[in-house]
């Protein structure tokens, strides 16, 4: 069940500021600010779409494969990969470059100040969906704009079902380029923003849209999420989390969920709920990749959960 997972491989740096932003930004003098936070706190994730959502395949049997792009700091994200046994034939080096990074400041109200420097990711389309072999089903995730664009048109031509998420890089795209991705797409997933995004730029209801692919994901966060399909609507319930820690990732673990249980052959009522699943397996701990699970913990989970077995 080889799974192309093309999009983003990052180090996220998160800091805890011991105060309120407010406080310290005067909004009478935006226009020449210049500001310093006391960061004690910090910690360095790794994170990216594709590696949280290869992270999350793996653990749950399957075979994902990253096609990204990464730079010359990439060799800490390396050693985990090796350890976790995930494949990394296409991840590319570029000499020069720094992998993807986003540094985060957080202050006591949960407001974040951020930073993202894109590197090696605005590459990507150096790589192409036809160097990799056996692939049985695909995922365009955020990463850079013209690997994006060139990433949907090698899948469609190479006939690879896969799904296309804008994810935080839809707003790179006009109405007309995402229509294109939706017409060449076998499926799509956005959360609630995106697809209200998605709607005023295309100009067309999600149910419009719905019907130029075989599905149309919508997550809602704590909502659960609505799954149009063949002309239904499945509303999926949310799995209760155990605890709630950090949202980050947690779309990406859905994603993982949802094309496990499409490989697998689940309905869409099944498949969504095991996408939920994850995603309250993962708002548990903070980062994208530091919660652990195995396939009976998740059976375990889900019986749980929605009272019937996977």
């Amino acid at each position: 069940m080889r799974t192309l997972i093309c999009g983003s491989m990052a180090y996220d740096s998160i800091m805890v500021f011991h105060d309120r932003f407010k406080n310290h930004i005067l909004p009478e003098k935006i226009h020449i600010l210049n500001v310093a936070f006391l960061v004690p706190e910090m910690r360095r994730e790794f994170g990216g779409c594709a590696g949280n959502i290869a992270y999350n395949l793996k653990m749950l049997g399957g075979e994902p494969v990253i096609m990204a792009t990464v730079g010359d700091d990439f060799a800490p994200y390396s050693e985990r990969l090796s350890g976790l046994g995930i494949e990394q034939t296409h991840l590319r080096r570029l000499e020069g470059k720094f992998t993807a990074q986003a540094f985060i400041t957080t202050d006591l109200d949960d407001n974040q100040i951020t930073a993202f420097h894109p590197g090696a990711m605005n590459g990507s389309h150096e790589n192409t969906v036809a160097e990799a072999r056996d692939i049985r089903l695909g995922i365009v995730a955020p990463d850079g704009r013209q690997g994006m664009l060139d990433h949907a048109s090698q899948f469609r031509e190479a006939g690879i079902p896969f799904i296309f998420d804008p994810g935080q890089g839809l707003p790179m795209f006009s109405g007309v380029e995402l229509q294109q991705f939706i017409q060449q797409a076998d499926y799509v997933a956005v959360n609630d923003y995106e697809a209200q995004l998605l709607q005023e730029r295309t100009g067309h209801a999600l149910e419009r849209l719905a019907t130029e692919v075989k599905a149309l994901i919508v997550t809602l966060g704590a909502q659960g999420s609505r799954i149009y399909a063949e002309g239904q609507v499945h509303d999926i319930p949310v799995a209760k989390p155990r605890a709630v820690m950090d949202p980050t990732g947690c779309g990406d673990a859905y994603r993982a969920g949802l094309m496990y249980g499409m490989l697998k052959g689940y309905d869409w009522p099944t498949a969504g709920r095991l996408a939920g699943l994850l995603g309250s397996m993962k708002i548990a701990h903070r980062g994208g990749q530091n919660h652990r699970f195995d396939a009976q913990e998740v059976a375990d989970r889900f019986q749980e959960a929605y009272g019937y077995a996977l």
